[in-house]
């Protein structure tokens, strides 16, 4: 690992609640589900950033997950370093010789000035502070670099399967999404973007799932374990039970998640 990273790296960053400006861990009790369920970026996705980016030397991926994006960046980056709040997140991330995983906060991360091609978020800015994470970006950005908010809204499968899961979406789960998640409703265009946007060409997740599979990506919710944590059972066997009504078993159907990205150049 370059050495103008590694005295920054062994520094650990925590969670605290009663900082309203550290980013939320919603997802280490589900690490194992989401590594397993939550839908996976297209290829298309990665060649597009490819190609706006020169040179492929380091890439941030920030808020890292299970690394999705980091191992999709890895094929054609020399170096990419991905962060997260969670460790349960990163014991299941995708692994490559090129991927260097580390704990740090979005806000706090332990990289020198302009030491980065291409900065990366996906489905997580929403949890940000964002004066401070924004900060950070034009700190670590080297001039000429891109920076790319990546996000995804709910799946689409047919007109009736999609209205028994929006009634579920917007019924009795809904006071239990944070409030931050009403920027993925509306496609990251209501955050703050103190950029110039660049055009970018539109993208889409699409998967064959079975019905378990849908419902294995639905039990990684955040609103989920909120729910559970309130009201003490998990509210997900309804939605099932009335899926499988319409949905047979071992079926597979196409589901489909609209992506938005908001991309700039420093």
């Amino acid at each position: 690992m370059p050495g103008f990273f590694m005295c920054r790296l062994l520094q650990t960053f925590g969670v605290s609640s009663s900082n309203p400006n550290t980013m939320k861990d919603n997802f280490s009790k589900q690490s194992a589900g989401y590594a397993q369920y939550r839908p996976q970026y297209p290829h298309d996705l990665f060649t597009y950033l490819r190609s706006i980016v020169s040179p492929h030397d380091a890439a941030w991926d920030c808020a890292t997950g299970n690394g999705q994006i980091a191992s999709g960046l890895a094929p054609f980056f020399k170096d990419v370093y991905a962060t997260d709040i969670s460790q349960n997140q990163l014991n299941h991330a995708k692994q490559a010789p090129n991927i260097h995983y580390s704990i740090a906060q979005a806000e706090h991360p332990p990289f020198a000035d302009h030491s980065m091609n291409l900065i990366t978020v996906a489905q997580a800015i929403h949890w940000f502070d964002f004066d401070a994470f924004y900060a950070e970006v034009q700190r670590i950005l080297k001039p000429g670099g891109v920076f790319a908010i990546i996000g995804y809204g709910n799946p689409q499968i047919d007109d009736v399967i999609d209205a028994v899961f929006n009634k579920f979406y917007t019924g009795a789960i809904d006071p239990y999404w944070d409030p931050e998640r009403k920027y993925i409703d509306e496609h990251y265009q209501t955050i703050p973007f103190p950029f110039t946007p660049i055009e970018h060409p539109l993208f889409e997740i699409q998967h064959l799932w079975t019905r378990e599979q849908f419902m294995g990506y639905v039990r990684t919710w955040s609103a989920i374990e909120h729910f559970k944590a309130d009201q003490g059972f998990d509210p997900s066997p309804e939605l099932e039970a009335e899926l499988a009504t319409i949905w047979p078993d071992d079926t597979h159907l196409p589901v489909h998640f609209p992506m938005f990205l908001r991309v700039t150049r420093l």
